[in-house]
C-alpha cells in the first residue's frame, strides 16, 4: 500500500512510546494520522505537532471505541491503516506468600482479567470496529486496508509474574492468522509485531544502570530497542502487500530468562 496523503491511519495508544513513534513516522509519509489514547494532554499535543487528530479512548469500552473512530473519521475520513499499540502490563505471581504474614495468596482474578480486557479484548475490539469501516472502502491496488497489532516477546517466553501479560499477548498472536483469514476476501491484511525490550516510557523511571543491564541481555545489538525501529517494521507491514497473517519478533534475538 502506498503511504501518502490519500491514506488515513488510526494508532491506538498513540500518544507515547511505540505508538507515538509510529504516528510520527506515518505523518512523515503524508498519512493523515488519528491518535487514540487515554492521555488527552499528550495525545492532543502530538496531534497538533504532526497535523493529526486526537480522540480520548478507553479500549475496554465498545462505546468509547466507536465514538473514537467516529471522531477521527470526521476529521481524516475512513482509515485504511490501524496500528494497535494500546496496552499495559502487570507483575503478579500465580500464587505467592505474603512477605510479612507468610499467608499464601492466589493471583487476584480482577487483576488478571484487567490485563486481558485491555491487551487482548481491547485489541480485538479496535480491529473489529476498524475492519467494519475498511470494508466500506473501494480497494486501491487490490487493498482496502492493513492492520498491525502489538504483542510482545513475552507471548512466547513470559517471565516470572507475567502470566496475565503473557496470556494476553499470546492471545494477540493466536488471533492474528484467523483474523487475517476472516478478512482476506475483503482485501484487508493483518500482522503482529512481538517487541522485545524497548526504550519506552514504561522504562523511563528505571535508573540508567538498570537500562544498561537490560540492554546487555540482548545478543545483538546489545541495547534496548528504539521506538523508531518498531515504527519502521509497522510501516513495512503496511506497505508490503504480501505481508499477511504473520507474527514477527523484533527483539535483537533475545529469549527472555525466567526473571
Amino acid at each position: 500500500m502506498q503511504l501518502n496523503n490519500n491514506i488515513a491511519a488510526v494508532i491506538t495508544g498513540g500518544a507515547s512510546g511505540l505508538g507515538e513513534a509510529t504516528a510520527r513516522k506515518l505523518a512523515e509519509h503524508g498519512v493523515k494520522v488519528g491518535i487514540m489514547d487515554l492521555n488527552s494532554e499528550k495525545g492532543e499535543a502530538l496531534a497538533k505537532e504532526i497535523g493529526g487528530a486526537f480522540a480520548k479512548v478507553d479500549v475496554t469500552s465498545d462505546e468509547s471505541v466507536q465514538n473514537g473512530f467516529e471522531t477521527l473519521r470526521a476529521v481524516n475520513g475512513q482509515e485504511r491503516l490501524l496500528i494497535n499499540c494500546a496496552g499495559t502490563g502487570d507483575a503478579v505471581k500465580t500464587a505467592s506468600r505474603d512477605r510479612k504474614t507468610g499467608d499464601i495468596v492466589p493471583h487476584p482474578m480482577s487483576r488478571f482479567q484487567r490485563i486481558l480486557d485491555i491487551n487482548l479484548s481491547g485489541t480485538f475490539r479496535c480491529i473489529a470496529h476498524s475492519a467494519a469501516g475498511m470494508m466500506t472502502l473501494d480497494p486501491i491496488d487490490g487493498e482496502r486496508g492493513a492492520i498491525v497489532n502489538t504483542a510482545s516477546a513475552a507471548a512466547e517466553d513470559g517471565q516470572v509474574g507475567q502470566a496475565a501479560y503473557a496470556a494476553s499477548k499470546a492471545g494477540v498472536v493466536g488471533m492474528t492468522l484467523p483474523i487475517a483469514r476472516d478478512l482476506s476476501r475483503e482485501n484487508i491484511r493483518v500482522n503482529t509485531i512481538l517487541p522485545g525490550i524497548f526504550d519506552t516510557p514504561l522504562l523511563a523511571a528505571a535508573p540508567e544502570p538498570v537500562k544498561q543491564a537490560l540492554g546487555a541481555m540482548v545478543p545483538h545489538p546489545a541495547r534496548l530497542g528504539l521506538p523508531g525501529e518498531f515504527a519502521s517494521l509497522a510501516l513495512e507491514m503496511c506497505r508490503n502487500s504480501y505481508f499477511n497473517g504473520e507474527d514477527v519478533r523484533l527483539d535483537g534475538a533475545i529469549r527472555m530468562a525466567p526473571k
